[in-house]
């Protein structure tokens, strides 16, 4: 625990100014981001009687090391920096709005010549309306299949879509009228694409014109005795009103607005928000959050805000979906000051956002549903949280007990390895803070090849390689003195330490909570307390031995064996036997599974990569010596089918005639598209 008087700026440092502030941890990682209308005032705050502030608060400043700010000319720059920074550091200690599902959106692709409608998760693309989020898939799938009778576009995806063009006949859906069949040429594309247009039209609530053309159009029919007609439209009308009552109305003068409430206590709060798109609600989602500072329902909305619409640009509400900055957003308290928020809001919608607290009507009314659904949130979540942490709180003690740990082990990290008879050794690394699983950090090696099934070798090898880049970050911040690194480390550019070789270097996720002095990802810059190896004794004293021979006493070490879930220690004759109902045992369980289910996973994408084939394996009289030295002179199969046949010519080995035959054979076969992965379903980059 840090005294925050040892990194307390001196006075008159902190200026008297807007701006953005960061505190960072011994490991220079950046645990908080704040704005402040007056810098000097807010963190003054911070520094304190450790006795008046608020648990979490007294929480963060005691586990920060250092805090640094940035000077910025208005509040509204602060607030867009403030947002940039949280989502590029991802602070430990601020407010994030937790969920455990993706929402499902109704999306149809008017990107594609024929658009297609189905429900989609995740981030949303360019060219793409969508229509939601709602609470469950099935609801989208039940108002679909009412409007699909009215409006019969294409659901099928891209190869069903292909196989009934080959065939030319169309799915089961366009032989019973759900689906207008472009792919056999019933409609073309100028028709289908109209189709999706009134299809989102409808859902984005147009629906009383349509409906009334509708009713014509049966009249009409039934004038002209064409009575099978008239009860078609007849059946399309009521199929489209039973579609509608499943988004009542609720707001008569076509309101298009984001409704977000509130609910909290001492320690947590949840949000709740319903985005109504004329008069109707067209979706809802919620969120709840830890309350790390002392913070009321006006901060809690505006960080509600930012992260509702901190990644919309320019007006994406007005394609008719639930997403984007809508004309008016509804809150149970404005931030102070609301300038700067507003104006943020309007830059993001790119016209005036209306933003206010409503106080009679139907909004009013609207807005209590609301909160009601908040509240309820809050104690649901309530009621699941208190037995998780009480859970993970005693798991943790329990390891802390069996191991003789000083402190509960709040980092666990576990590892791996997975390989098929000796070929395609890989291992893996997962994390666990706080009892639960951290993939932003969890990582995958490539392991040297040894002579046989050599698990133990691999182990202490991939343990060396992990602390070793850790020792690295710790020397470049001047925290470990160069030479307590020993000569373990190869040389890079002037003399600095440097990773090991890329051919057997980790692979990285696209983000990862370690990061350098300006809080960018790095690799393996935060340390465990507790290393567990997947393994028994042999395991567990490789590990150990790595560690030793790199200086590092301040890591405990366990394995986990899979015949009697033993728990082994170093240097220890007999396993620590926990019992079978114990949570810290179900907690290494998890850990230990997670590792092996991450690291079978790596080296079956691996193999399936290895044996699906290789465009050189058609070309006549060349072996795998020469294979090999073409795929490290050029990196790929793609690069070598870009080479000329001068470039290819220049490989050791390769003369000009060999040259001609690759470059002729791998122009002619083309690739088809992407390769896919069957072990894992990912797009591989070919190799």
């Amino acid at each position: 625990m840090a005294d925050p008087s040892t990194y307390r700026p001196k006075p008159g440092e902190i200026p008297d100014s807007p701006g953005v502030y960061r505190f960072r941890d011994e490991h220079r990682r950046v645990i908080y981001v704040g704005k402040a209308k007056s810098l000097r005032q807010r963190l003054n705050n911070y520094f304190q009687d450790l006795a008046g502030l608020h648990p979490r608060t007294r929480t963060m400043v005691t586990t920060a090391a250092s805090v640094e700010w940035t000077v910025v000319s208005t509040e509204v720059e602060a607030l867009q920096l403030e947002y940039t920074w949280i989502q590029e550091f991802d602070p430990r200690f601020n407010v994030k709005y937790r969920d455990d599902k993706s929402y499902p959106s109704l999306a149809v692709t008017m990107n594609e010549e024929f658009p297609r409608v189905q429900v989609m998760r995740g981030p949303k693309k360019k060219g793409v309306r969508y229509f939601g989020p709602y609470g469950q898939a099935w609801a989208i799938r039940e108002t679909v299949d009412l409007l699909l009778r009215v409006f019969p576009v294409r659901t099928c995806s891209a190869g069903v879509f292909k196989r009934s063009a080959q065939i030319g006949r169309p799915c089961l859906l366009g032989y019973i009228g759900k689906c207008s069949a472009p792919c056999v040429g019933r409609v073309t594309p100028e028709e289908h694409r109209e189709l999706a247009e009134e299809f989102c039209d409808f859902m984005a609530g147009h629906t009383g014109s349509y409906l009334r053309r509708l009713e014509r159009e049966m009249q009409q029919a039934a004038e002209e005795l064409e009575y099978e007609r008239a009860a078609r439209l007849r059946d399309d009308i009521d199929a489209l009103k039973r579609a509608m009552e499943k988004n009542a109305v609720v707001l008569t003068d076509a309101t298009d607005a984001d409704l977000i409430a509130v609910a909290e206590d001492e320690l947590e709060a949840a949000v709740q928000i319903f985005h109504v798109r004329g008069g109707r609600v067209r979706g809802q989602r919620g969120w709840v959050t830890d309350k790390v500072e002392e913070i009321g329902t006006a901060e809690l909305v505006e960080h509600a805000l930012q992260q509702l619409y901190g990644a919309e640009q320019g007006d994406a509400g007005a394609g008719g979906g639930s997403g984007g900055v809508p004309k008016e957003v509804l809150v149970p308290a404005l931030p102070e000051p609301v300038e700067p928020i507003s104006q943020w809001l309007t830059e993001r919608r790119g016209a005036h956002v209306s933003l206010r607290v409503p106080q009679r009507g139907d909004k009013r009314a609207l807005m209590e549903t609301v909160n009601r659904n908040a509240e309820h949130a809050l104690v649901l979540h309530k009621t699941k949280r208190a037995s998780d942490l009480t859970t993970r709180s005693r798991a943790l003690e329990e390891i802390a007990e069996a191991l003789d740990l000083d402190s509960a082990p709040l980092r666990i990290e576990c590892f791996d390895i997975s390989h098929l008879q000796g070929d395609d050794v890989v291992a893996s690394m997962v994390v666990f803070e706080d009892g639960l699983a951290r993939k932003s950090e969890y990582r995958r090696f490539q392991i040297k090849s040894f002579d046989g099934q050599d698990d133990v070798r691999s182990m202490h090898e991939v343990i060396s390689r992990r602390f070793r880049r850790y020792l690295v970050e710790k020397q470049k911040t001047g925290e470990w003195p160069e030479e307590e690194l020993g000569g373990e480390l190869e040389s890079g550019p002037a003399g600095e330490p440097s990773a090991p070789r890329p051919a057997h270097g980790e692979e990285q996720p696209a983000q990862g909570a370690t990061r350098d002095e300006e809080g960018r990802p790095k690799k393996f810059a935060y340390p465990p307390q507790l290393v567990v190896v997947d393994g028994g004794r042999p395991q567990v004293a490789a590990a150990q031995a790595a560690l030793d021979e790199l200086g590092i006493d301040d890591v405990a070490v366990c394995g986990l064996a899979k015949r009697l879930e033993e728990v082994w220690l170093p240097g220890e004759s007999d396993p620590v036997v926990l019992p079978r109902s114990s949570e810290g045992l179900y907690l290494l369980q998890r850990v230990r599974d997670e590792a092996h289910r991450f690291a079978i996973r790596y080296q079956r994408g691996k193999r399936g990569k290895r044996l699906r084939g290789s465009p050189l394996d058609a070309v006549p009289g060349l072996g795998e010596t020469r294979k090999k030295a073409l795929l490290k002179h050029f990196g790929s199969v793609k690069k070598l089918r870009a080479a000329s046949v001068e470039e290819i010519s220049q490989v050791p080995g390769v003369g000009r005639k060999t040259a001609e035959t690759v470059a002729a054979a791998l122009s002619q076969a083309a690739p088809a598209g992407p390769a896919v992965n069957t072990a894992t379903g990912e797009i591989v980059e070919e190799e």
